[in-house]
């Protein structure tokens, strides 16, 4: 009985995070480019009973007793299916349509981070226009260096971007024309394997491979840039307020369990009487 006290307990703290990861997931559900996350459970070691042997009656019995000690947290894996695109119209605003991301320069000009959040800026620097995140991080393009812009004649809300993310400027004829400079997306062979470091942003893990360059892998699916959009969250509200609900009801059933051991020791102390 008290081996279900504590089963019951590692049920109730196991569904306690399954509900924060929901909570999180609900108050992302606007934030651009959020990708939602899933709770993934395990069994805890399992306690023998009974090794195989024989009955009183000599019969051969093949299979032990075991009993399980509960359920622990695993992994929070990130699902990263396409978000809804949502049409956000500004000149810096940049959605993603496949499986690319975004690098961006870390604040120590050395880190470098990926993203799926489009909502950009062309800042004034000290060198020219740079394109940054709205937290004021450098995009890098496909050479992995800050887009800087150094002709000061250039006006920020005329510039276009391809599908490819190459930057455009009208010509006197107003005809858009290349200016040799290119967005880069970067891809990863196992995004769930991803570091989140916050702020839509994700860092680079053995367990998600190299980050593998779209303009350097011809083997790779190429992934648009649409601008004028952005790319909403994948959060299902449906979705997860029956999960919530699952969770719940999964909590209340080991709340039960607990209360059912307490009942059961508190007869055995009562027989002693």
């Amino acid at each position: 009985m008290v081996r279900s006290l504590w089963t019951g307990a590692t049920g109730m703290i196991a569904q306690q995070l399954n509900v924060d990861n929901i909570s999180n997931n609900l108050a992302n559900v606007n934030t651009t480019g959020y990708k939602s996350e899933v709770m993934e459970f395990k069994s805890l070691l399992y306690q023998t009973i009974q090794t195989r042997s024989t009955t009183a009656n000599m019969e051969h019995k093949p299979i032990g007793a075991e009993v399980g000690l509960g359920v622990r947290n695993s992994a929070i894996t990130s699902i990263f299916t396409q978000g809804s695109l949502l049409e956000t119209p500004g000149v810096a605003n940049f959605a993603i349509d496949g499986k690319g991301f975004f690098a961006v320069q870390g604040a120590d000009g050395e880190s470098v981070y990926y993203t799926r959040n489009g909502n950009m800026e062309f800042a004034i620097g000290s060198e020219g226009l740079i394109l940054t995140t709205s937290d004021g991080l450098p995009v890098l393009d496909v050479e992995g260096e800050p887009i800087i812009i150094e002709d000061d004649d250039v006006v920020a809300s005329k510039i276009t971007v391809s599908r490819d993310g190459t930057l455009m400027y009208p010509d006197d004829d107003n005809v858009p024309q290349s200016m040799d400079m290119q967005i880069g997306l970067w891809q990863f062979n196992n995004p769930g394997g991803l570091s989140k470091e916050g702020d839509s942003l994700y860092m680079e893990t053995d367990a998600s491979g190299e980050a593998l360059n779209e303009n350097e892998e011809d083997e790779l699916p190429k992934s648009r840039i649409i601008q004028g959009y952005l790319e909403g969250s994948n959060v299902q509200i449906a979705d997860e307020m029956v999960n919530l609900i699952v969770a719940q009801r999964a909590y209340e059933m080991n709340s039960k369990v607990i209360t059912t051991s307490d009942e059961m020791l508190q007869q055995a102390n009562q027989l002693k009487r």
